[in-house]
């Protein structure tokens, strides 16, 4: 084992000697004897890092994988904390799981040790969807909550979302906290792993009926759909838990024709059907595309496996089905809640929507016509979950969301939502449709009215321990060096969240950021592009999101306007030299 750096073979002695079972040993064994040398240094090279929203890694024997041991230390850190957080008091966690293969034995696991712990466990039956999760936190509640998912990662990985008493995943200062208590778990032997079942409740469909009801209760435009419940939607979950609820939130509203897409509707860890269970790509709509085509739908929608994300598929201004990206649909639903909102006669004043600084700025300007307060907050959901809490009694939540395909609307859920999503969606839809217009047509007049924004993800995916240092040394150029000018305009002003600082390039002068630091850089230019960089915290990749804009006169200019926009995205990715 001459060949592995001692800090990794100090930790594959540790397992191999440790108590650990003996299959975990067996599989490391077997990498040694086979001098598996990059895949034991990738296994083992640091402790699978407990981040601010929990683990997430491919699964596997090894200190920097998903297994029953990394799973459990990050349980019994989180139940330290939470001993200590809440002396004296009862302390209640829900626990879920979506298909991914190990899911519901890692969610049992999680049980166990919280169990073991003294920590009474709401576990549910069956899988089910991240945000009925976070909806059973704040039901029943409970101190804290686990996800047992890694979202729409391929099959290879799972995932541990840790949640806290409001149903939002963990925020300052409480998720370093978590952390501190997560990494103070040194040895397999610090883990309580023998269950005391009287600890452990089950949760069953009744709390799918409160969830449903609920979310039901939010509709805006139920007329509209009592006279388009005809409208043709195909749903696919893509081998996830969306086939559990969105199908019956669907109904609810009043839909009548929901068309499933047969291949998709069983639960799979495999993912059988697509190369990546994740809405954002086009080849994993490939099905519902067809079966659209074949029934000639009015809406494609398609939820990743945890069912916090959706992605969407209408036809264009050609009669072609094109898929809108998470900007787009997010920009859609604000315009259209905050439309059918002013037509219920329900603004008070106190209303407001929520938006992440990588999210499109068309969004402001729709909320800022409305005379709603739009709020930017950092990427990721739970931090639109901390300004509602913060919020809550004093102010009204309507919509938010974040380009990533994930949205929320109503205040039932502190995470992105895929369930309420599809149903506003498809209401949405419903309601165009009531007023003579496609979803499509809905989109363009939108850009006629605000400006047209496009907006362009590139993400570069650098795995590993050399990825990683590529990711760092990346950002590290381009917050030493900025780019002088891209897609022909000149940068006039860098925003650094890492140092919390924006410096405006014409004069060197710097003012302060109100948001909490984070790895993202932005470059503004001076014709209003806004172009962001920021390393992924779920994935090994570096992303890019690049926003531009210009006015669109009407609707005939658009496909010449779309042009003249896709190559001003191209000729600054180009600048970058990415």
């Amino acid at each position: 084992m001459q060949q592995l750096e001692p800090s990794v073979k100090e930790r594959v002695d540790k397992w191999l000697n440790g108590n650990y079972d003996a299959a975990t040993k067996a599989e490391i064994q077997n990498l040694v004897d086979t001098q598996a040398y990059t895949e034991l240094t990738d296994s083992f090279y640091k402790d699978l890092e407990f981040g601010t929203g929990g683990l997430r890694g491919i699964m596997g024997a090894g200190s920097n994988r998903i297994n029953k041991y990394t799973i459990g230390a990050a349980t019994q850190g989180l139940a330290n904390y939470l001993l200590q957080k809440y002396p004296n008091q009862e302390i209640k966690v829900a626990i879920a799981h979506d298909s991914r293969n190990n899911s519901d034995v890692l969610g049992k696991i999680t049980a166990d040790v919280f169990s073991a712990n003294g920590i009474k466990v709401y576990f549910f039956k069956a899988l089910r969807p991240t945000p009925e999760l976070s909806f059973a936190v704040r039901e029943l509640g409970c101190k804290s909550g686990v996800m047992l998912t890694a979202s729409h990662n391929p099959k290879e990985y799972n995932g541990y979302k840790a949640y806290g008493a409001d149903g939002g995943q963990f925020v300052a200062p409480d998720d370093k906290l978590v952390m501190q208590e997560v990494a103070k778990i040194l040895s397999v032997d610090d883990i309580k792993f023998d269950a005391k079942p009287e600890n452990i409740s089950y949760i069953g469909e009744e709390m799918d009926e409160d969830y449903l009801q609920k979310i039901t209760s939010l509709s805006v435009s139920p007329n509209a759909i009592k006279r388009q419940k005809d409208l043709k939607i195909v749903y696919s979950p893509i081998h996830g838990t969306g086939i559990t609820l969105v199908p019956q939130a669907l109904e609810r509203f009043g839909f009548e024709n929901v068309i499933l897409v047969d291949e998709q509707t069983t639960p799979d860890g495999n993912f059988p059907t697509v190369i990546y269970p994740n809405p954002e790509e086009k080849e994993a709509l490939t099905l519902a595309l067809k079966k659209a085509k074949e029934v000639d739908a009015d809406l494609v929608l398609a939820t990743d496996p945890d069912a916090d994300r959706v992605g969407i598929a209408v036809k264009n201004l050609k009669g072609e089905f094109e898929l809108l990206n998470g900007n787009q649909t997010g920009c859609l639903l604000v315009n259209y809640m905050l439309e059918a909102w002013e037509k219920a006669g329900k603004f008070t004043g106190k209303e407001y929507v929520i938006k992440t600084i990588v999210t499109s700025y068309l969004i402001d300007k729709i909320a800022e016509s409305k005379n709603v307060t739009c709020y930017n907050t950092l990427t990721g959901f739970k931090f639109i979950g901390q300004i509602m809490t913060q919020l809550q009694g004093k102010e009204t939540f309507i919509v938010g969301g974040e380009e990533s395909y994930g949205y929320l609307v109503g205040e039932f859920v502190r995470d992105k939502d895929a369930v309420v999503s599809s149903a506003f969606i498809a209401e949405m839809t419903a309601f165009y449709k009531d007023k003579g217009s496609s979803l499509y047509e809905a989109l363009v007049d939108m850009y006629v009215k605000f400006g047209f924004y496009k907006e362009k993800l590139v993400s570069i995916t650098k795995k590993g321990k050399s990825g990683a240092e590529e990711i760092v040394a990346m950002m590290e150029r381009f917050r030493n060096n900025p780019p002088k000018s891209l897609g022909g305009s000149k940068v006039v002003a860098l925003k650094d969240y890492g140092l919390r600082q924006e410096t405006n390039l014409h004069d060197n002068s710097t003012k302060e950021l109100e948001l909490p630091k984070s790895d993202v850089l932005q470059f503004i230019t001076e014709d209003g592009s806004i172009i962001s960089a920021r390393p992924s915290g779920t994935e090994p990749k570096i992303k890019f999101y690049c926003s531009v804009n210009k006015p669109l006169a009407s609707k005939a200019e658009f496909d010449k306007v779309n042009e003249e926009l896709e190559q001003k995205v191209d000729k600054i990715m180009q600048d970058l030299e990415v």
